[in-house]
Formats: structure tokens, sequence, C-alpha cells
């Protein structure tokens, strides 16, 4: 079992930044390819961005490319996300993910382990 533990999130005026950090649990298997993802209340979890577990591979949803950089930190077992020139549509729970066992990075369904989540608010 991998325990992920987000930090990070608050309240930033539009235009701003955040960096959100997830650090994940001691595993044998580690480190596990990880990813961002966020969710608004009622609506379904979607993909930000994406980490090969060895960092040379990212992948980032539309919506946030060229704005928000995913990279990682893997002496500290830890992901990172960001998140610049955010918008106030970027306001969100955002959760970390490891170890992908799907096909599409993007889907929810296809990341074993998530956190707890941390809250980011962009007033506009």
């Amino acid at each position: 079992q991998v325990q992920l533990v987000e930090s990070g999130g608050g309240t930033v005026q539009a235009g701003g930044s955040l960096r959100l950090s997830c650090t994940a649990s001691r595993s044998p298997y580690s480190p596990y390819s990880m990813a961002w993802f966020r969710q608004a209340s009622g609506k379904e979890r979607e993909g930000v961005a994406a980490i090969s577990s060895g960092g040379s591979t990212t992948y980032y949803a539309d919506s946030v490319k060229g704005r928000f950089t995913i990279s990682r930190d893997n002496a500290k077992n830890t992901v990172y996300l960001q998140m610049n020139r955010l918008k106030h549509e970027d306001t969100d729970m955002y959760y970390c993910g490891a170890h992908r066992i799907g096909a599409s990075w993007y889907s929810a369904n296809a990341w074993k382990y998530w956190g707890q989540g941390t809250q980011v608010t962009v007033s506009s």
C-alpha cells in the first residue's frame, strides 16, 4: 500500500502562482509514475498532468499546457505541480495519483493510489 500526502494548496489571485507537492510513502516498488488530477464538486476527476517514474516523460491537459509544470524528486519520493498564470477556472480540489495501471493517463481509472486532495482557489 502506498500513502500519498498532498500540500501547497491555498487561495491566490488570478495571474498568481502556487506549487503543489505530493509525497509518497516508501514502497519496494517505487518510484511509480505519478499524476495530478482535479475535481470540482459533482464533476468527474480530470487529468491535469502526469510524469513517468524516471521523470523523462510528461503529459499535460490542453487547458494547462504552457502554464503548469510537473516534476519529481525521487530521492524525496515527491512530485510537484508548479502552477503559473492561474485562472479562476483552475479552482478545484487537486489530487495526487500514483502507479499507473491503465492506458489513458488522463483517466482516473488508470491510477491505483490516491491522496486526500488539496484545495486550490483562484479569486478573480
